[in-house]
């Protein structure tokens, strides 16, 4: 459910989910992808900052300190759900965020760090994720069920470098629908606006459309793809589904 939405008590949400009950909604926050980079300063005091390739709020928002985080910059900018940003785009972010003028050496520096320990990390994750999949895949152990949907899906988020854990993972989908792949939510704004979540981690179609990953289902209510593009859309959001332990 949007934060904004008027959230009612536990007892009183319900989801009509082939009769079972079922709670909470997953909703857009659109971004591209990576890290944020240093911004400048603007005539009106405040900082004017260029959206770069690999950038989401939520990075911009972390990089650069600003304070409010990336809710700040949604509401500077006026921008609302789905919060989408685009390359060359200039955002204002509010006063007291950092600009170029911060130890521009210091950040690229801590900037170049990070980045090379990521793309050593996720070399490394990805090759041994490639193997085991193979191996799994060529002996048929992906269960249908709810341990072997979460495993599929954390194959193919480490090929992709999403990250998530299983227990990560596995604590949303209890809290959204108790492991009911067929939930739907027929009752909160989204579903008024015709947009109803669905599925184990409860997406609506514009966030499944925007994080679906290429290789699973197109099919919102199919496990591992709705699980996929739901943790896709954390890593933008949040950095990790393992970060989520509210309505997102």
């Amino acid at each position: 459910m949007p934060r904004h939405a008027r959230k009612p008590s536990s007892r009183a949400r319900r989801f009509l989910a082939g009769g079972a009950v079922t709670t909470g909604t997953l909703v857009l926050a659109c971004t591209a992808t990576g890290a944020a980079q240093a911004a400048t300063a603007a005539p009106t005091g405040k900082t004017a900052y260029t959206v770069q390739a690999g950038d989401h709020l939520a990075s911009i928002a972390r990089s650069l300190h600003v304070p409010g985080g990336w809710q700040a910059i949604a509401s500077a900018n006026h921008l609302a759900s789905p919060y989408i940003i685009r390359t060359g785009q200039v955002l204002t972010l509010p006063a007291g965020s950092a600009s170029a003028t911060s130890a521009p050496s210091a950040t690229k520096a801590a900037t170049a760090k990070t980045a090379t320990a990521k793309t050593t990390t996720v070399k490394t994750t990805t090759v041994k994720t490639a193997t085991a999949k193979t191996a799994t895949a060529s002996t048929g152990t992906y269960t249908n069920n709810l341990d072997g949907w979460i495993k599929h899906s954390l194959a193919i988020m480490a090929k992709n470098n999403i990250p998530g854990t299983y227990n990560g993972i596995h604590r949303n989908i209890m809290r959204e629908s108790s492991g009911n792949p067929k939930a739907i939510n027929l009752w909160d704004s989204n579903a008024v606006k015709g947009t109803p979540s669905k599925g184990l981690l409860q997406v609506i179609q514009p966030t499944f459309d925007a994080y679906h990953v290429p290789g699973t289902s197109s099919d919102i209510y199919d496990p591992v793809a709705n699980i996929t593009a739901a943790c896709n859309y954390a890593y933008h959001r949040y950095g990790s589904i393992d970060n989520v332990n509210s309505a997102y």
